[in-house]
């Protein structure tokens, strides 16, 4: 292995595609392939004894589906940053292996061109959403269009369904009774989630809030 490489296991059940993801990271000098495992089973059974800093894991493996193997594999003392890879884009399917620990999520139709950037990102401790998935999730909420890859990834990892939607509101210049009226929450209730987004983000005040949204143009 080479120095100052990262390591990464991809799971899949379909070889041809291992074959194809393990072609395109060949042409990445930092980044080595150390195994694969054809289902979930085999995935678990290979971190007991082996170490890899990123896991590629499908998320429909036989034996044991995506979602067991990220909850079996946080049990582990060094469990690998997983990123997830799928051939659906389902939002609540996103948040679902986010909570299990996942850092990434790209579509297998966006593989090819996005893997080695995924595998970059999750390894410097930032999430990482292909394109395709960004905008998936920002529609589901807003029906615009995502502006900011890098700040997206880091915000969405963070905030709660109800503090982004807050978060939308505040860039759209919403009062908290506007917003409370909107959402049917009370204003305190506004307040309580601003502060909590405030603390998430690093801003001290709305203000700070509200340049924020605007300095990283999060949506359109």
């Amino acid at each position: 292995m080479k120095a100052e490489t990262i390591t990464v296991h991809i799971a899949d059940d379909h070889k041809i595609l291992i074959d194809g993801i393990v072609a395109v990271l060949k042409t990445e000098d930092k980044i080595d392939v150390v195994g694969y495992s054809l289902d979930g089973i085999e995935v678990v059974d290979w971190f007991k004894k082996n170490n890899a800093e990123i896991l590629v894991l499908d998320i429909g493996m036989p034996k044991l589906d995506g979602i067991e193997v990220l909850r079996s594999l946080q049990t582990y003392k060094n469990p690998p940053k997983t990123i997830v890879l799928t051939s659906y884009n389902d939002v609540k399917l996103i948040k679902e292996v986010l909570k299990m620990g996942a850092k990434g999520f790209i579509t297998k139709v966006s593989a090819g061109e996005s893997i080695i950037e995924a595998i970059k990102t999750v390894h410097g401790d930032d999430m990482y959403f292909s394109s395709d998935i960004r905008n998936k999730i920002v529609n589901s909420f807003t029906g615009r269009k995502v502006t900011n890859e890098l700040h997206f990834s880091k915000y969405f990892g963070m905030l709660s369904d109800r503090e982004y939607e807050i978060l939308k509101l505040i860039a759209e210049e919403y009062t908290n009774k506007e917003i409370a009226d909107t959402l049917n929450i009370s204003a305190g209730t506004v307040e309580t989630h601003k502060k909590n987004i405030m603390a998430k983000l690093g801003v001290k005040n709305a203000v700070g809030l509200a340049i924020y949204v605007v300095k990283h143009k999060l949506i359109e």
